[in-house]
């Protein structure tokens, strides 16, 4: 019987065992599921396969940053608990496979868009005795510098890839910029038209519910679009280290005007916006 993707796909899912471990499986079992489990069993996998399934809303974003600062990985490891998580071991997986992923020809994704030996966690599941798994993952590069910011707790971390300085310090301070306001985009042009449009009409509505005449609502809607871009737009926002400047006056001050090409933000356990110079 030919053995599928699929199949060990559905099988690891089942075991969290590793991919290469659970073909093997498939194969001596003639790709009964069933007989599959119990030889994982026996060849002493069974603690791995008894954590799968358990919930894996603990972990740690891994980050690696090239020497010249130019090109700079985030990847998610889930685990079970906050314990695991702070341990050297768990963080040192997380460090690796970041560094690993540096060297693939990627961007972003799950784990799934890696090579199976990358992201096995069999092991390190046998050793701490936690159900684990490798989430999202991406990959930046910039011609200037890449800013990375990992949070104290390490469940956020972000990659801002600049163009015009290789100042890592002012990288830095957008990536934490990014953190701790989470924008939406970069800059006003690249918010989504409808998206834009859906608060425009918002914003119409709520001048004529308060009795404005038409002109007046249309100046009353430019306003609190203009404010919604500082919330929204990095480059609009006010800066977190000085509130009295823009993200965008502070790169002028600091670095000359050097320009934002991307971010990515990945949380722990989130949807991570992202954005992309068009």
């Amino acid at each position: 019987m030919a053995i599928t993707a699929a199949m060990v796909k559905d099988l690891r899912e089942k075991t969290g065992v590793g991919m290469m471990d659970c073909k093997k499986a498939l194969v001596e079992s003639g790709g009964d599921e069933e007989k599959a489990i119990a030889f994982l069993r026996e060849k002493g996998l069974a603690k791995a396969a008894k954590k799968a399934g358990r919930a894996t809303s603990e972990g740690v974003v891994g980050t690696y940053i090239s020497a010249d600062g130019k090109t700079a990985t985030l990847v998610e490891l889930m685990c079970e608990t906050d314990f695991v998580a702070k341990g050297e071991d768990f963080q040192g997986f997380a460090a690796n496979l970041a560094e690993q992923i540096a060297g693939l020809d990627v961007t972003t994704g799950v784990a799934a868009d890696l090579p199976a030996e990358m992201v096995d966690v069999s092991g390190l599941i046998g050793k701490l005795g936690e159900n684990m798994g490798v989430g999202r993952f991406a990959k930046v590069a910039a011609d200037g510098v890449v800013g990375v910011y990992i949070h104290s707790n390490m469940k956020i971390g972000v990659l801002v890839a600049l163009d015009g300085t290789d100042d890592a310090a002012i990288g830095k301070d957008i990536a934490m910029q990014v953190a701790a306001v989470n924008p939406l985009c970069v800059s006003s042009d690249e918010v989504p038209q409808d998206l834009l449009e859906k608060e425009k009409e918002i914003y119409r509505n709520q001048g004529l519910e308060e009795g404005k005449p038409a002109e007046i609502v249309e100046k009353i809607m430019i306003g609190r679009v203009n404010k919604y871009y500082k919330e929204v737009c990095l480059l609009e926002q006010p800066f977190i280290k000085d509130d009295k400047k823009s993200i965008k006056q502070y790169l002028k001050e600091a670095a000359g005007g050097a320009k934002v090409l991307s971010f990515t933000r990945l949380a722990l356990g989130e949807g991570a916006p992202s954005s992309d110079e068009e």
